[in-house]
């Protein structure tokens, strides 16, 4: 399932990515600092939705109470929690 994801209150305007099961694919960030969203997808590439909370859940950047690491790990929740009903 290919699911996009409109972030909140972060430089990147939008993720998007593939999932099957709890297994995430392909993600892709449109805007933000390119060189270090490129390395997260690279890193995060084949990992469980649990994974991807344990590592980036709660991380913020600067004085926001949120970052770009931090609202994929709350887009592949929601699209896991949106695929298994």
């Amino acid at each position: 399932m290919k699911y996009k994801y409109t972030t909140n209150s972060v430089c990147a305007r939008e993720i998007e990515f593939d999932i099957d099961g709890n297994i995430v694919r392909n993600i892709r960030f449109f805007g933000g600092c390119n060189g270090n969203l490129k390395a997260i997808s690279t890193l995060l590439e084949g990992q469980t939705v649990e994974y991807i909370e344990g590592k980036l859940r709660g991380n913020i950047c600067g004085m926001k109470s949120t970052s770009c690491a931090d609202q994929l790990a709350i887009a592949v929740r929601k699209a896991y929690d949106a695929q298994n009903g």
